[in-house]
C-alpha cells in the first residue's frame, strides 16, 4: 500500500496535535478538526503532571509505555521550543508522594521497593523527612516516596504550540467542525462532519472522549471510550511555593513559577457533562487544604473541567483499524494523554508513513475491540 500524503487528523487536543505535528514534520499534508480551537477539550483541564511511577504496577503495560513517553520528554519540548519560539514551561523537579497513614506508607513501600529493582531514583522518608522535605504539609504524615524523574509541563501551552508547529509545516486547522462518520469511497478516506466533507489518504481518529461518537463504516460498534470528568482548581498561592508536585490520595497539587497553585482532579462518570460543579470544588479545596493548610490564605483563580477518555481495560487504542485500511486510532489516553503524546505521536507516524509497527501496539491494539 502506498504511503498516504494527505492525512485527517481529527482532535485538536494534546493528542491529536502531537501527532499532526509529527506527521507534518515528517512531510505529511495534515488537516486538523475540531469543534474547538486547540487545547480545549480534556487538555485544558490537565495539570501536566508527568508522573508514571506514581502508581507504578511490575509489568503493566501502561507503566512501560508511559515511561517511554518520559524519556522522549527533554528533546520533545526543547524542539517544539525552537522550531516556535514558544514558551513551554517544563520542569523535571521531581514528585513528593505523601502517605496519610501506615497503609499508604506500606503502597509506597512496595513502589520504592519496585523502583529499585529497575534502578530508578526513588528516596522512602519517614514522618520527619516528609515534613522537612516540604513544609507546608499539614498533620503528621506517616511518610512520603520522593521520585526524582517526575515533573510536569504546561499541557494546554504545549498543544498550543504543537498546534502552531505544524501550521508552520503547512498543516491547516479547521475549527467549529464536528466530525460525524469516516467512511471509504473508492481509494480515499471521506471524513463527514456537520459542516461538510473533507477527504484523504489517510485519518487519525484522535477525538479523545468524543471518538466513540463518531461512526465508522464497516464497524459494528464504536471505540468504547467513555468521558470521565475531571476538575481542576486554579489558586493564586502567597508566600513561599511548594518545592514540587506534591501527591496525595485524595488530590495534587502543582506549583508554578508564576506563584499559582493547580489542583486536581476528580474523578467523575457523568457522562458529557463539562459543568464545574460545587460539589468537585468544595471536595478539592477541601482536600488542598488538610494537605497544606496554608492554601486557606490562597486566592481562587478559577476553576477548569475536562472530560478524560477512559477505555474498558484503562489502556489507550493506538495503532492501526483492523476493519478499515489507514484509518488509525490514537485515543482512551484517560490520565496520561500528556505524558503519552510523544510516544503516542511517534507510535503513530511510524505506523501510517513507514509502516512499521511497534511491538507495543500488540497491547493496545483497537483489534481488541473489533475496530
Amino acid at each position: 500500500m502506498a504511503r498516504p500524503t494527505d492525512i485527517i487528523v481529527v482532535g485538536a487536543g494534546v493528542v491529536g496535535c502531537a501527532v499532526a505535528d509529527e506527521l507534518a514534520r515528517r512531510g505529511a499534508s495534515v488537516e486538523i478538526v475540531d469543534d474547538r480551537p486547540p487545547s480545549m477539550g480534556a487538555t485544558q483541564a490537565s495539570a501536566g503532571v508527568l508522573a508514571p511511577y506514581i502508581e507504578a504496577r511490575d509489568g503493566h503495560p501502561l507503566l512501560d509505555l508511559t515511561v517511554r513517553s518520559l524519556e522522549l520528554y527533554e528533546a520533545f519540548v526543547e524542539r517544539l521550543v525552537g522550531d516556535t519560539g514558544l514558551a513551554v514551561a517544563y520542569r523535571r523537579t521531581g514528585t513528593l508522594d505523601v502517605a496519610a497513614d501506615e497503609t499508604e506508607l506500606k503502597a509506597l513501600e512496595a513502589i520504592a521497593s519496585f523502583l529499585k529493582r529497575r534502578g530508578v531514583p526513588a528516596l522512602l522518608l519517614d514522618p520527619d523527612a516528609t515534613k522537612n522535605e516540604e513544609p507546608h504539609l499539614g498533620g503528621t504524615p506517616a511518610g512520603a516516596l520522593l521520585i526524582e524523574q517526575h515533573g510536569f509541563v504546561a499541557a494546554a501551552d504545549m498543544t498550543r504550540a504543537l498546534a502552531v508547529s505544524a501550521r508552520r509545516r503547512g498543516a491547516q486547522v479547521i475549527e467549529q467542525t464536528r466530525v460525524r462518520r469516516i467512511f471509504r469511497q473508492n481509494a480515499e478516506l471521506i471524513v463527514e462532519t456537520d459542516r461538510g466533507t473533507l477527504s484523504g489518504d489517510a485519518v487519525v481518529l484522535a477525538a479523545g472522549s468524543w471518538s466513540s461518537e463518531v461512526d465508522v463504516d464497516g464497524v459494528a460498534a464504536r471505540v468504547p471510550v467513555r468521558p470521565v470528568r475531571g476538575q481542576l482548581l486554579h489558586l493564586a498561592w502567597s508566600g513561599p511555593p511548594l518545592r514540587r508536585v506534591t501527591w496525595t490520595r485524595r488530590c495534587y497539587l502543582v506549583p508554578w513559577d508564576d506563584g499559582t497553585l493547580l489542583v486536581g482532579a476528580t474523578m467523575e462518570d457523568v457522562g458529557f457533562d463539562e459543568r464545574v460543579t460545587v460539589a468537585g470544588v468544595r471536595d478539592l479545596l477541601d482536600a488542598a487544604c488538610d494537605v497544606v493548610p496554608h492554601a486557606w490564605t490562597a486566592g481562587f483563580r478559577c476553576a477548569r473541567v475536562g472530560l478524560r477518555p477512559g477505555t474498558p481495560d484503562e489502556l489507550p487504542v493506538i495503532g492501526p483499524s483492523s476493519v478499515m485500511p489507514n484509518l488509525m486510532y490514537a485515543t482512551g489516553h484517560f490520565r496520561n494523554g500528556v505524558l503519552l503524546a510523544p510516544l503516542t505521536a511517534h507510535l503513530v507516524a511510524d505506523a501510517l508513513l513507514e509502516r512499521r509497527l511497534d511491538p507495543a501496539l500488540t497491547t493496545v491494539s483497537p483489534a481488541r475491540f473489533g475496530l
